[in-house]
């Protein structure tokens, strides 16, 4: 007997690829929320950026969880790990580091004193991987921790007297998830000498606690594909589903890399008045049309310099994210992965199963209260 959070679907696309299903596996490790008073990182906040001693707290505490995760799999005889996903939970004062997926088994190999392998993706996403070419080796994380900082505040606060772009803001927002995207590619290339791509990266913008900072995470799998274009970085990045990259496979596309770009812009003060005054009556407020048109387009100019650079043929599914920072400030976020036409690169199969791409229906649904439990499907489906 066996408990799984996979479901009847990724039962079936698992079992497709020659694995049977396992115990869903947890690690975890507990820290004390004190540890972010007791830093003295006040100091590293005036000038916004990276709080270097957060990064590496947090990095620990997802690595231990990972590594009594694996234990744990590794104990149950476990072949593989898929739907691997690392949380933070807090508890009254406490932040608890949690890694959470469902072990494979396989016939083949019926007990085992390592993983093969772990990943980010769920069964019916590993399906899509592996049917597309791409070998999994093991889930992979990326992160920072930093503030906006109160320096930077006071100096783009003169800036935001004027209209357009706050330099100082946009580089901070750049630099952040540019060095996460780069965290992930070491974390490959550190666990996997083999691993030649990172796929299926999935981004995620947490809140500390109360402390005011915020990290950035992103997750997904170190993978080996062998006829993938050589890059500078030596790894391939890519935020599409694996459903999204068996169909690009396909049709003989590549993934090259994840692109991003961040602009965070200011109505200015001139402009606030303007609109404020033009608020009153009904029709549209150009000010807030221009700013923010420009806004988006200074981010997609950015992923279209950063793929023009790599030799990139295209880039796709593009999502564009725009955030209030108050202060009359808005961050606007542009991300998508780059792709180009790789002779000879095909799927195994001509067809996707009809299994690999259902959506599986909620039959649980609690609007009456707030629940602190795990739903093991809906974190396999996030």
């Amino acid at each position: 007997m066996y408990i799984t959070g996979l479901s009847g679907n990724e039962i079936y696309c698992a079992h497709k690829l020659g694995y049977q299903a396992g115990d869903v596996v947890i690690g975890n490790s507990v820290h004390s929320m004190g540890f972010i008073g007791s830093i003295s990182s006040g100091f590293k906040s005036m000038v916004g950026g990276e709080i270097v001693q957060f990064t590496q707290l947090i990095e620990e505490g997802r690595e231990t969880s990972y590594a009594r995760m694996e234990k744990e799999a590794v104990d149950r005889n476990g072949y593989g790990i898929t739907g691997v996903r690392n949380e933070l939970i807090f508890h009254n004062g406490n932040i608890e580091f949690l890694s959470i997926g469902s072990s494979l088994h396989t016939e083949e190999h019926p007990r085992t004193d390592k993983l093969n392998f772990s990943t980010s993706s769920d069964g019916q996403e590993l399906f899509c991987q592996v049917d597309a070419g791409y070998t999994p080796h093991k889930f992979v994380f990326g992160n920072i921790a930093y503030s906006m900082g109160i320096g930077a505040s006071i100096i783009s606060s003169f800036k935001s007297l004027g209209r357009g772009e706050v330099k100082e803001y946009s580089d901070v927002f750049n630099t952040t998830r540019k060095t996460t995207l780069e965290r992930i590619i070491r974390d490959a290339k550190k666990h996997s000498n083999k691993a030649n791509a990172v796929v299926g990266i999935r981004t995620n913008i947490l809140p500390i606690g109360a402390s005011g900072f915020q990290e950035m995470l992103m997750i997904g799998t170190a993978s080996h594909h062998p006829l993938l274009p050589p890059q500078s970085s030596g790894v391939v990045t890519s935020d599409l589903t694996c459903a999204e990259m068996w169909n690009l496979t396909k049709m003989g596309y590549a993934p090259i890399s994840l692109v991003l770009g961040t602009s965070v812009y200011s109505l200015g003060i001139a402009g606030s008045l303007t609109s404020f005054f033009k608020s009153f009556t009904k029709g549209e407020i150009p000010e807030l049309s221009k700013m923010i048109y420009d806004a988006r387009e200074n981010s997609i100019d950015s992923i279209k310099r950063q793929s023009k650079g790599m030799g990139a043929d295209s880039i796709v599914g593009v999502k564009t994210y725009v955030y209030q920072l108050g202060g009359g400030l808005i961050e606007f976020l542009a991300i998508g992965t780059a792709i180009k036409k790789v002779d000879g690169l095909t799927t195994k199969s001509d067809e996707l199963i009809p299994q690999a791409i259902i959506h599986d229906k909620d039959t649980f649904i609690n609007n009456a209260e707030f629940s602190y439990g795990i739903d093991l499907n809906e974190q396999n489906a996030k």
